[in-house]
Formats: C-alpha cells, structure tokens, sequence
C-alpha cells in the first residue's frame, strides 16, 4: 500500500549482548537506550508509514558489521535507500532520520533524488543565518522572532555547497527543544514539522514490538549466519504479526497472545508428547 506521499524512516537498534565474548557480529557500540557504550549488535532499520491509512511496514533493513563489509551505518542507509528508490521503485515523498545520520553527504544524496527530508540536528551543527555577513554559529545560539519561530528560518548549513539553503525550525517539547532541519523551502508552519517529525516514533514502535513479541534479542547463537537468520526469522514472525493485527483490527500483542492461547487450548485437549505416568 505504498503511496506518493509516504515516508521512509530510518533509524538503528542495538540487540544488547552484555555478556557474550563469542557471539559473532557482537562488538562494543553505543546504545541510544542505554545511553553509553555496550556490547551488542545493531541493526540499521527501514519503515515505511503512509499516513493516509496510518499504518507502518518494514521494508529494509542492514545488520552493522563493518570488520566483514567496511560499510559504516550511513553506508547502509544510502545503500537502502540507492534500492528503494532505483531497484524497488518505492513510492515516496519525504525521508525521516535522526540527527546522527544529518551529514552533508547523506542530506546531499536525499536531495538528488528529489525527495525532502526532515530530521533534527545536534545542537553544536555550524550554521549561518546571515547570508555570509557573519561567521557561523552554533544552531542553539540562533536568535529567534516570533514569526520566525512559526515559520521557520533560512540557513546555510556548514561545508554545504554555497548558496545552497535549508529550512530550519525550532520544535519545543516539554523537555527539549529539537531543532528540524528541511529541504522543503516552501514549509512555513512549525506545527505540521513537529507532525511529520512525530512520525519517527513509528520506527521506535517497531524495535519495541520485535523486541517483545518475536524472541528478537534471544539468540545465543555463535556463527554469523545463524545470527542472521534468527534476525530475519524474527522479522518475519513480525510481518505476520502485523498482517494479522491489520486483518483482525487487533494489537500485536492481542494476536500474539491469541495464537498462543489457541495453541495452549489444543494441546490441553490433545497434546502432541504424551506422558505416561505408570
């Protein structure tokens, strides 16, 4: 159910793996959950939202490893979004992603493809809102007007190409103030970035139902490969999960708990390993 103007989203997961020496693919990372350096695996995710149904769907994703491919996270992410667009003819408008993967090369890439993108930027990113007459400052030292603050401000990011301006906008939280950047010139309303940026917490949805609901961070496995397939299983059961919750008009967690109820009722009645207590 792909449309027009439908999102990518993409992000990163790390499976924890605190305390295994010889798992493979496992190596010291940081964890944007834990809030630090841990040892795990991570995972480069792609979901697909049409918010014209409100609903989600993965449709790529890249396991971390670059001692085996040399490939770094935004590697991955250019490499999936290089398939989606050339190999899979995806339809989509607009590209959400977090502040880690802003870089120049990224951002440039997503505009050559003629897709916007919206995604927020660390607080210390250089940028110029003078038209050259000042020196670049820190994007939380902007200063803001009223009107400015609704409809967003012109600048020039750091090392970009000269002349070449985004949009950005000061999104206020309760806890935090995200400053948005666009490629969009003609977005003019701080309230309908701070909707498009909600979006991202889709993908934050989908790490936390594969987490709880496919035994996704429970393979003790050793080898590369079992590793894999056990992460690409438990997608799957996902997939399944989430087509059925679609058909039913049920949760996840109701579906999966109405499969393993259904499976508990027929084994009650008919169990599949008999036990003879003579």
């Amino acid at each position: 159910m792909a449309d027009a103007d439908g999102y990518l989203i993409f992000d990163d997961t790390v499976i924890h793996k605190r305390y295994a020496r010889k798992i493979a693919l496992a190596k010291k990372q940081y964890s944007g959950n834990a809030g630090g350096i841990v040892n795990g695996i991570a995972i480069v995710t792609c979901v697909y939202v049409n918010p014209k149904v409100d609903r989600y769907w993965l449709i790529d994703y890249r396991i971390y490893d670059k001692q085996g491919d040399g490939k770094s996270k935004l590697a991955h992410l250019r490499d999936m979004l290089s398939v989606l667009v050339y190999s899979r003819n995806v339809a989509f408008s607009r590209v959400l992603m977090d502040a880690w993967y802003a870089s120049k090369s990224l951002l440039l890439y997503v505009e050559s493809l003629e897709k916007t993108y919206y995604c927020p930027l660390k607080s210390n990113r250089l940028v110029d809102d003078s038209k050259g007459s000042k020196s670049y400052q820190r994007i939380d030292t902007l200063q803001w007007t009223a009107p400015k603050q609704t409809f967003g401000k012109c600048v020039k990011l750091n090392k970009f190409p000269k002349n070449h301006n985004v949009k950005v906008f000061g999104v206020v939280s309760s806890r935090r103030t995200d400053y948005v950047v666009t490629n969009d010139l003609s977005q003019s309303d701080v309230f309908v970035v701070r909707k498009v940026c909600g979006l991202r917490w889709k993908i934050e949805q989908f790490h936390r139902e594969a987490k709880q609901l496919t035994g996704f961070k429970k393979c003790q496995c050793r080898l590369s490969r079992i590793v894999r397939n056990h992460i690409g299983s438990a997608f799957l059961v996902w997939v399944y999960l989430m087509r059925k919750a679609s058909e039913t008009g049920q949760t996840l967690y109701q579906v999966k708990d109405g499969v393993l109820s259904e499976y508990l009722s027929q084994q009650l009645k008919s169990p599949a390993l008999k036990i003879n207590a003579a």
